[in-house]
């Protein structure tokens, strides 16, 4: 099964505190993931490394009276974003983002990250109060690259994904103010939906199936506190592959330990049930509800997605 990054699911999600509805999260997680500016693809055909690594250079950007840079020593090295000669950053992977205006002051925003498939960058925030020296601050969630950035005219709103079962705190940041909480946002399936509206066809990644709610309280009743650590260990997924029964089921793993904490979904619309299963830590998996109780077809399917004979 092919394995892509999806970094979150999206659900209907209630905010506390000054932060408008609006920023809630309603995309996918690839539409989020979507970088505002793409790094610039080379000459395929006849370019050489040289060539390539002239491409990928990435102009001088005026801001704040000064100039930032995005320079790279080494072919392979990392990329160093600067002030004037001043050091801000340095990753693998290190793209000029917008630029926008905040309270009346300019503001930088640059992707920072490792590179890969696994995380999305973190967000880089640069900017310079009048009279004073340049600054910066890092937005990051969970060691996993940034949320979605929202800016209004006072402050810039970043919305967290959310997993099943999972709540986090939405930021906020001001010139002023800083960094700040200015909210909860706690995942919700869509109100209303039952088992006749699954259409796995629809589904980037089986985590999106909790998005319905009949989906949502069957798998919290089977997972109870497990559900987040469970969606987790399918974040990086491909889509779902479905079965004679009508029933359908993928697996994935956890960011960055593919292969150390791999999970497996299947979902049957037509017995309403779920079948859940993650590597255990003695050799055989946890499963929710236990093994013994999997269809026959079921637990094939799991043997082949995991590549295990349990």
């Amino acid at each position: 099964m092919t394995r892509s990054l999806l970094v979150g699911a999206c659900a209907v999600a209630v905010m506390l505190g000054p932060v408008a509805s609006a920023y809630a999260q309603t995309e996918t997680p690839t539409t989020q993931l979507a970088p505002a500016a793409e790094k610039p693809v080379a000459d395929q055909g006849t370019g050489t490394d040289a060539a390539d690594a002239d491409d990928d250079k990435q102009a001088p950007i005026p801001f704040a009276g000064g100039q930032l840079t995005i320079t790279q020593q080494e072919q392979y090295g990392e990329k160093v974003l600067a002030f004037d000669g001043k050091q801000l950053a340095s990753n693998y992977d290190v793209f000029f983002d917008r630029i926008v205006k905040v309270g009346g002051v300019d503001v930088a925003l640059v992707d920072v990250g490792d590179g890969g498939n696994q995380c999305g960058p973190a967000k880089l925030i640069v900017w310079k109060p009048e009279g004073g020296t340049i600054q910066s601050t890092t937005v990051e969630q969970d060691e996993c690259g940034a949320p979605p950035a929202a800016v209004s005219d006072n402050a810039i709103y970043f919305v967290p994904y959310l997993l099943p079962g999972d709540s986090k705190p939405a930021l906020q940041w001001s010139p002023t103010g800083g960094l700040t909480i200015s909210g909860n946002l706690a995942y919700m399936p869509e109100p209303g939906t039952d088992w006749k509206d699954i259409d796995p066809a629809k589904y980037d990644n089986i985590i999106d199936a909790f998005h319905n709610e009949a989906v949502y309280k069957e798998a919290e009743k089977l997972l109870g506190k497990e559900m987040t650590d469970m969606a987790t260990s399918l974040l990086v997924g491909g889509g779902t592959e479905k079965m004679a029964s009508g029933a359908f089921y993928a697996s994935g793993c956890v960011p960055h330990d593919c292969g150390g904490n791999d999970g497996f979904m299947a979902v049957d619309p037509a017995r309403q049930t779920l079948y859940f299963a993650r590597q255990g830590d003695n050799g055989e998996p946890d499963a929710w509800p236990a093994m013994k109780t999997w269809p026959a077809d079921i637990k094939e399917a799991l043997d082949k997605a995991l590549g295990s004979a349990n």
